[in-house]
């Protein structure tokens, strides 16, 4: 752990320059950056993220591009001003077989930002629980919640903070429209069972496509996630290849499904818990039921 990971104190200006040291000068990539900047604090105001004075966040970091890049805009979102909370930054160490262990704990200490570091083997749990042929993903990802929740106490923040992205709420919206059959997406920020902590996804209205663009130019010391990624013919990944064959045909058209995510009409769905149907007037104008 950081020395100064209990305070959140450090040196942000240090950081930031260590941080961009190898970006690119290059127009496009100031562009990209101020694109995700942009929407990461659209994000945060749209959906009440703004955290109060004094607030600590917990900035869960996998090792994955979109992970290092949350951490990387909430750290210049913070330089800017724009951002009020102490961020401390988190890696759950599964205990994955060939996991660099060092590879985080060392780019954080030289970064200089406040981190943590838990080591719990949740892949042998994972491994030996989960019947042949089905993949890792839910319980893994239940037994990651728990965790990343008790540190959030232990250290005393406010918030959890996931670096889910539009792409992953699209892909999970259809994956429960197709295989769960709800309709269901990823909220950008929700309260947890307990009722004592937030979780938060400032990167909502990312696009997946800029945050590897952006990884790639910050050189990020991506690690992949070898305990999913070596499974063929997961849900989630064909859900992926439907998106992007959709996309190629009609430009737009992720944009275009995120909209509705954001637009729902309950009196136009079938679910009587949403929209009381009994109640109806026959004689009221079809728009004041829409």
């Amino acid at each position: 752990m950081f020395d100064d990971a209990k305070t959140g104190r450090f040196d942000l200006d240090g950081a930031l320059a260590r941080l961009y040291a190898a970006a690119p000068a290059s127009v496009s990539f100031r562009k990209l950056r101020k694109r995700l900047l942009r929407r990461t604090q659209e994000a945060i105001a749209r959906y009440a993220m703004t955290p109060a004075a004094g607030e600590r966040w917990l900035v869960c970091l996998s090792g994955g591009k979109d992970s290092h890049g949350l951490l990387a805009l909430l750290l210049d979102l913070k330089w800017q001003g724009a951002l009020k909370a102490d961020l401390l930054a988190c890696n759950l160490d599964q205990g994955q077989p060939g996991f660099p262990e060092r590879a985080l704990p060392d780019y954080l200490a030289r970064l200089g930002v406040p981190f943590r570091i838990e080591r719990k083997d949740t892949y042998s749990v994972v491994a030996g629980n989960t019947p042949a042929g089905k993949t890792y993903c839910a319980l893994c990802s239940r037994l990651r919640r728990g965790h990343l929740y008790r540190i959030a106490r232990e250290e005393g923040c406010s918030a959890v903070v996931l670096g889910h992205h539009r792409d992953d709420a699209l892909e999970t919206f259809l994956l429960n429209l197709f295989h769960g059959g709800r309709l269901a997406a990823m909220a950008p920020k929700l309260r947890n069972d307990a009722g004592d902590l937030f979780v938060l996804r400032p990167l909502i209205l990312c696009a997946e496509d800029d945050l590897a663009k952006f990884a790639a130019a910050m050189r990020f010391p991506v690690i992949p996630c070898d305990l999913c990624g070596s499974q063929d013919g997961l849900r989630r990944q064909a859900m992926k290849r439907l998106l992007d064959q959709w996309e190629k045909a009609h430009p737009g058209r992720r944009e275009t499904m995120f909209r509705a995510l954001q637009n729902v009409r309950p009196g136009q769905l079938a679910d009587p818990s949403l929209w009381d149907f009994a109640a109806l007037d026959a004689g009221a104008d079809e728009a004041d039921q829409a």
